[in-house]
């Protein structure tokens, strides 16, 4: 066989193996590309804190100070009145139905979040 022959014969081959190996390697980055979302996701709305209304956080707890907040329970839990807790260490307040209101030992109650915001606190994330 004449060396041209041989050559072409080689080339053709070599040109198919690369086409088919082409072929396989796009079609696996199809099958395996993860689709696109048609809209980015929505975080949840945060729950809104309930407002107690003045009068009755003054007239249940009378050792409620100036800056609207009282000492909470002795167990740590806040009163009927003032429903929100806030930690002095973190200066994060919590609203009843957060993620960490249940386990969160308050070091003073608010009977708003406004007053909780007002007196230097942010609300939590969750």
């Amino acid at each position: 066989m004449p060396a041209i022959s041989i050559a072409l014969r080689r080339t053709f081959l070599l040109l198919t193996i690369a086409v088919a190996v082409a072929a396989t390697a796009s079609w696996w980055r199809r099958r395996s590309a993860t689709p696109t979302p048609t809209a980015p996701p929505e975080w949840p709305r945060l729950p809104t804190v309930p407002d107690v209304p003045a009068s009755a956080a003054t007239e249940t707890r009378p050792d409620a100070t100036a800056t609207g907040w009282v000492a909470p329970d002795a167990d740590g839990s806040a009163p009927a009145s003032h429903p929100i807790k806030a930690k002095e260490s973190s200066g994060i307040f919590h609203v009843p139905g957060g993620r960490f209101y249940d386990r969160t030992k308050a070091d003073r109650c608010y009977a708003t979040a406004a007053a909780a915001e007002a007196d230097g606190y942010r609300q939590s994330k969750t």
